[in-house]
């Protein structure tokens, strides 16, 4: 049953939740910044005791950033996990619909509710044999375990690195061996500018067109791109998208999973529209510094945030978790496995800390 429906930027677009209706969902363990987003109002909701599971849809980061930055569980999906109402894009979507909560395991219980194959969406995959939240009970665990601050692709922050550094390295203590690596993920950011741009384009075209004056500058933006495509820069992207995904499948040959930063920065000030540059480099866009998610969006990996720690002001950080497409059972098994190794109590609500207002 639906109880409550959460805040959510216009059209999911940003990873800052605000919008004209609603204005700013902030984030509780610090009223002056942001709560990330788009699922940013849910993972507030979900750490505030006022939600104990929530759904969201993921893109660019969507479930990932909000609950990096507001120290939850959430799960990006392989794609077809969960059936989705596939609008005017029937087989070329990257958005996925999928679970957050504040533990592991009552991620893997949502994920069992959220899953099922339908008619509806050609993509969408039939339920496994096994439930996930019995292949997260499992007690499966990684023996070869991928590390990469940036994948080679982005900037981060050096304290949301270090932290996300040494909760990753804890795989060890499970008795893993942690290196680093990572797939080329060269191509990544024009790919995802194009697939991205694209899809606005084919879903939002006719709202440009009828109302143009209500919609804020970067939807705009991003449709106007992608109506500014070829078929030049689409097959570009779709061949370098193929290509990363050959390279992500030999790479899976060799690590069991691959972490990184979930986020390349702690929260920010909840009044900037999104973060503009990151460790002395300046992005070309509102969307570039999603880079450390949306590369494994591309590559149609199901992908996990992990509470890892806190940075020495107390802005938690979450560390992303990665496997190749349709694994989730191994995910949320060695999620859940590292979740105890670091024994955060994630499964504790706070309140809104107030006092920076």
């Amino acid at each position: 049953m639906i109880y409550a429906k959460s805040n959510t930027p216009e059209f999911g677009a940003g990873a800052n939740t605000f919008n004209e209706v609603f204005g700013a969902t902030r984030n509780p363990w610090n009223t002056k910044l942001s709560a990330a987003g788009s699922s940013g109002g849910a993972a507030v909701a979900l750490k505030t005791g006022t939600a104990w599971l929530a759904h969201g849809s993921d893109l660019g980061g969507s479930l990932r950033n909000p609950a990096s930055m507001n120290g939850i569980v959430g799960l990006r999906p392989s794609l077809g996990r969960v059936a989705t109402d596939p609008g005017q894009d029937i087989t070329g979507r990257y958005g996925v619909e999928g679970p957050m909560a504040r533990t592991v395991e009552d991620v893997a219980l949502f994920l069992d509710v959220l899953t099922g194959e339908d008619i509806r969406d050609p993509m969408s995959l039939p339920k496994p044999a096994v439930p996930f939240v019995t292949q997260a009970r499992s007690g499966w665990k990684p023996k070869r375990v991928a590390w990469s601050a940036d994948l080679g692709i982005t900037p981060v922050d050096p304290e949301v690195a270090e932290i996300t550094r040494r909760a990753a390295l804890r795989f060890g203590e499970i008795g893993a061996i942690v290196e680093e690596a990572h797939p080329d993920f060269a191509e990544a950011h024009d790919t995802f500018q194009v697939m991205r741009a694209r899809g606005f384009a084919i879903g939002k075209k006719d709202l440009l067109d009828t109302k143009r004056d209500l919609l804020k500058p970067e939807v705009i933006w991003n449709i106007e791109q992608g109506l500014k495509l070829t078929c030049v820069d689409i097959l570009r992207a779709e061949h370098a998208r193929a290509a990363m995904y050959r390279r992500m499948l030999s790479f899976f040959e060799t690590f069991d999973v691959i972490c990184t930063p979930a986020t390349i920065v702690a929260a920010y000030p909840v009044e900037n529209r999104f973060v503009a540059s990151c460790n002395g480099v300046t992005f070309g866009n509102y969307v570039e510094w999603l880079a450390i998610a949306y590369a494994f969006t591309l590559v149609g990996c199901p992908a996990l945030s992990l509470p890892a720690g806190f940075t020495r002001d107390g802005r938690p950080i979450g560390l992303q978790i990665v496997t190749r497409p349709r694994e989730e059972g191994k995910l949320l098994a060695a999620a859940m496995a590292l979740e105890q190794v670091l024994g955060l109590n994630t499964g504790a609500v706070i309140a809104p800390n107030v006092t920076h207002l």
